[in-house]
């Protein structure tokens, strides 16, 4: 199943560390088959507040994704996102291409 990196960031400084974590960012995804499928766009609110900005990243798997987060070549970069950035990142599995609504009350 194919397992996505998410990311909400409310509050960036569009600086030389950030400048840097994006150039260096793509590097560490490509051992891991990870591609951006959302990237720093603010998202139509529908419901509810969402301030900032969503990233998502798509990987093969959950163990794909978690690899990844945990590399060395990411983990060394992080902190050039994480010292000049407030925001929230969740590592989830995706559905199936043949998942319907009610397969979910079928897991319950």
């Amino acid at each position: 199943m194919p397992a996505y990196a998410v990311a909400h960031l409310r509050s960036v400084d569009f600086g030389p560390a950030i400048i840097e974590y994006l150039q260096r960012i793509d590097a560490t995804l490509e051992p891991y088959d990870g591609r951006f499928i959302v990237h720093g766009v603010q998202a139509e609110v529908m419901e509810g507040q969402w301030p900032g900005d969503i990233v998502v990243i798509a990987f093969p798997d959950l163990a794909a994704a978690r690899a990844w987060y945990a590399s060395p070549a990411y983990q060394a970069i992080l902190a050039l996102r994480t010292d000049h950035s407030q925001g929230d990142v969740i590592l989830v599995a995706g559905c199936g291409a043949n998942h319907k609504g009610a397969d979910l009350l079928a897991a319950a």
